[in-house]
């Protein structure tokens, strides 16, 4: 599966509709690498003309700032600014909402204008617009719950377009007892992945876990490599590996669409 790097499409003298933000988890977690793939087929599939950063891409500096350090957050975002607007670019899809709500909200105060779209939005615009098509039956009578990954949800009042995509698929929609704006956290926010979890009755991930174990769905569906790691390990905490499967919206909808 070749992606070409902006530098690559500019030397053929072509221009991308959109720049894909890949992100640090989807470009080295090896669980996140997965809805990578199955973002890129999809934009495939729908004949995205898109391109990569590549190596050029750094992190969006959302864990430094969240973990209280501005100024390693500004060298980072400066840095991915100037390669941004040296290549003159207007749109990025992502498929982090960490990535999402930083290149959206917090670039431009840093001189990074861009249209950010989280790639459920893009999805269901490619589905809208005739570009992929949804198969029926990969998912008829399945129940699917939604997690409302925080920066996709109560940080940017994103919530309809996740749950327009499930619709799509046919299959049953279940909400969580908290859900929408009052969904909760994976765990993972605020830079709380790469630290050890503080002393408690229970982890932030296992009550959100047992939350959609509740709901008896077979498929937790999400829009964020973070909440996918961190319900993924609160669904082996439970032993239910074989009973519910943590997917990406995008690979769900991979799996049911064709041209």
């Amino acid at each position: 599966m070749k992606v070409l790097t902006i530098s690559e499409m500019i030397s053929l003298g072509k221009s991308p509709e959109i720049i894909f933000w890949v992100g640090c988890a989807g470009s080295f977690d090896e669980r996140a690498k997965k809805i990578t793939k199955a973002f890129v087929e999809i934009l495939n599939k729908a004949q995205v003309s898109f391109a990569v950063l590549g190596n050029e891409e750094g992190c969006s500096g959302d864990p430094a700032k969240r973990a209280g350090n501005e100024f390693l957050f500004q060298m980072q975002a400066m840095t991915n600014i100037q390669v941004l607007n040296g290549y003159n670019i207007k749109k990025i899809v992502t498929s982090c909402p960490h990535c999402f709500n930083t290149l959206k909200n917090e670039y431009p105060d840093l001189g990074g204008n861009y249209d950010v779209i989280h790639h459920t939005q893009f999805i269901n615009y490619l589905i809208k617009e005739n570009k992929i098509t949804i198969v029926g039956g990969s998912f008829k009578g399945k129940k699917i719950t939604f997690h409302d990954p925080c920066y996709l949800g109560r940080a940017n009042n994103i919530f309809e377009a996740p749950r327009e995509l499930i619709k799509k698929l046919d299959a049953e929609l279940v909400e969580m007892k908290s859900c929408k704006e009052k969904a909760m956290c994976c765990g993972a926010g605020g830079a709380q992945m790469f630290k050890e979890s503080e002393p408690g009755n229970i982890d932030v991930n296992l009550e959100r876990t047992s939350q959609a174990i509740e709901t008896s769905a077979g498929i937790v569906a999400s829009g964020c490599p973070f909440c996918n790691i961190m319900l993924n390990d609160g669904i082996k905490h439970y032993e239910s590996e074989n009973e519910i499967k943590i997917m990406d919206l995008a690979e769900l909808v991979n799996q049911a669409s064709k041209i």
